[in-house]
C-alpha cells in the first residue's frame, strides 16, 4: 500500500420504498400488465374476427374501403384502450393511496409504540384498526406484549424491594455483631461465632429461596409428571409430618372421601406443596388445635383441602397469601419460620399442573383452608 486509501467499490444504497409507494408499484404494474394483455389480445384475436365479418358484407367493399374500415377500426380500440388504460390508472393510483394511508397510520403508530416500550413506557396500548383479523391479532399481540412487560417490571420492583427489605435484618445484625467484637463489647468466642454464622446461613437461604421462587413464578420448574394415585401423594405427605405436629400437640388427620383415581403430576412436587400447606398449618395452629386433609372428587377435578383450626386471616387478604415475602402480621419481618415465599412456590407448582390453589378464612381466629384443584387423569384402556 502506498498510503492512499481505498475507494470503496460499492454503490451507495438507495433508500427503501415506503409501504405507499410500494403499493402505488404494484398497483401500477398490475393495471399496466392488463392493458398489455388487452393490447395483445386486441391484435391477436379482435382484428382478424373484425376481418371476418368484413368479408361477409353484402355488397362486399372495395379495397380503400376495407384499409379504411381497418384503420378506423385499430385507431378506435387504440385510442379506447389508452383513454382506458389512464383512467383506470389514475382511479386504481387513487384507490391505492387512500388504502395506503389507511394501512400506513396503525403500522406507523405500531413503530412508534414499540420505541416507547423499548424505552420503559410499558403502559402503550394501541386500538383496535378494524383493518381485518390480521391486524386486530398484531394488536392484540402486542397489548399482550405489552401488558406482560409491565407485568414483569412491577415484579422486578417489588422484588427488589421485598429483597432489601429481606436482607436488612440479617445484614444488621451482622454488622452489629462485628462491631460489638471490634469494640470488645463481646467477646470472639464460640456462641459469637455461631451468631455470625446462624445469620449467615439465613442469607443463604434466602438467596435460595429467591432462585425457586422466580424460577416458579418464570414457569422454569422441572416438572416429571406420572400417572399416580392421588390417595398415595397425600399420605406420603401427611406421614412426612405427621411427628412436627405431635411434637407441637396438634392433630393431624385425613379424610380420604371418596376415590378420587389417578392424577398426571410430578410426586415430588405435589408433596412439596402439601408440605409448604402443612408447615403454614402448622405455625398458625396453637397446641390442641386439628389440622385436616380431605381429598374429593368433582367430575373431572379433583380437590385436596387443607383445614386447620388456627388463627385464619382476613378474607380480603387471601389472594395476597400468595405473594412472596407475605406474612400474616403487619410488620412483614422475617423469623424463624421461613422467608415468606413457600406459599408463593406453592401456587407456582399447582399452576404448572394446570391446577388451582386458593386460600379461604371466615375471619381471624376462625381457621383456614385451602384448596388445591387439579384435573384427573383420564382412564387409559
Amino acid at each position: 500500500m502506498t498510503g492512499q486509501t481505498k475507494r470503496s467499490t460499492r454503490q451507495p444504497r438507495l433508500p427503501a420504498l415506503g409501504l405507499t409507494w410500494r403499493l402505488f408499484a404494484a398497483v401500477g404494474l398490475v393495471v399496466i400488465s392488463g392493458a398489455v394483455t388487452m393490447l395483445v389480445a386486441v391484435l391477436l384475436i379482435a382484428e382478424p374476427a373484425f376481418h371476418a365479418h368484413l368479408t361477409q358484407v353484402q355488397p362486399p367493399l372495395s379495397g380503400p374501403a376495407h384499409a379504411t374500415v381497418d384503420e378506423a377500426f385499430a385507431g378506435a380500440v387504440l385510442i379506447a384502450l389508452a383513454a382506458g388504460v389512464v383512467i383506470a390508472l389514475g382511479v386504481a393510483l387513487f384507490v391505492t393511496w387512500l388504502v395506503a394511508r389507511r394501512l400506513a397510520a396503525p403500522v406507523v403508530e405500531a413503530s412508534g409504540a414499540a420505541y416507547r416500550v423499548a424505552d420503559g413506557d410499558y403502559q402503550t396500548r394501541l386500538r383496535q384498526p378494524g383493518l381485518g383479523p390480521e391486524f386486530d391479532q398484531l394488536t392484540t399481540s402486542f397489548n399482550t406484549m405489552a401488558r406482560r412487560l409491565a407485568t414483569t417490571e412491577r415484579t422486578r420492583r417489588r422484588l427488589l424491594t421485598d429483597l432489601a427489605h429481606e436482607l436488612r435484618t440479617p445484614l444488621a445484625s451482622i454488622e452489629a455483631t462485628i462491631e460489638a467484637v471490634t469494640d470488645g463489647i463481646l467477646p470472639n468466642d464460640p456462641t459469637t461465632l455461631a451468631t455470625l454464622t446462624e445469620q449467615s446461613q439465613r442469607l443463604h437461604r434466602l438467596v435460595g429461596d429467591l432462585s425457586a421462587v422466580s424460577r416458579a413464578e418464570e414457569r422454569q420448574l422441572n416438572l416429571n409428571p406420572v400417572l399416580i394415585p392421588l390417595a398415595d401423594v397425600v399420605s406420603g405427605a401427611v406421614a412426612a409430618a405427621l411427628a412436627r405436629f405431635d411434637a407441637k400437640g396438634i392433630s393431624l388427620t385425613t379424610d380420604p372421601g371418596d376415590a378420587v383415581g389417578q392424577v398426571r403430576v410430578d410426586p415430588d412436587r405435589l408433596a412439596e406443596v402439601l408440605g409448604a400447606l402443612l408447615d403454614n398449618a402448622l405455625r398458625h395452629t396453637a397446641p390442641g388445635g386439628t389440622v385436616t386433609v380431605a381429598t374429593t372428587r368433582h367430575g373431572t377435578r379433583c380437590r385436596i383441602v387443607v383445614t386447620d383450626t388456627g388463627e385464619g386471616f382476613d378474607p380480603d387478604l387471601a389472594a395476597e397469601l400468595f405473594e412472596r415475602f407475605y406474612r400474616g402480621d403487619s410488620s412483614r419481618t422475617a423469623s424463624s419460620a421461613g422467608s415468606g415465599i413457600g406459599l408463593t412456590i406453592a401456587k407456582a407448582i399447582v399452576t404448572a399442573h394446570h391446577g388451582e390453589l386458593r386460600a379461604h378464612s371466615d375471619g381471624p381466629g376462625q381457621g383456614a383452608r385451602f384448596e388445591i384443584t387439579l384435573p384427573v387423569a383420564a382412564r387409559t384402556v
